[in-house]
């Protein structure tokens, strides 16, 4: 499901399209493409787990932006 709340550029549909084509959301592999199986716990605990620039924290990483930004036709 996505809710821009009216903010998109391009329909709401096609950003659910393209999630469903570019990501996969299976728990496994959300664990392995998110590396979640490393002991990363200190780091974690301190200061949140979002928002932040360290290359431990695999879910922030931007990699697909380009590529959605490209299909999206943006």
């Amino acid at each position: 499901m996505v809710d821009t709340f009216g903010t998109s550029k391009i329909p709401e549909e096609k950003i659910v399209e393209l999630v469903r084509k570019h990501f996969d959301f299976r728990p496994k592999a959300l664990i392995e493409q998110l590396q979640l199986r490393r002991p990363i716990y200190r780091k974690t605990a301190a200061y949140g787990h979002f928002g932040r620039d360290d290359p431990d924290f695999t879910w922030e990483k931007t990699d697909k932006a380009e590529l959605l930004s490209k299909e999206a036709r943006l």
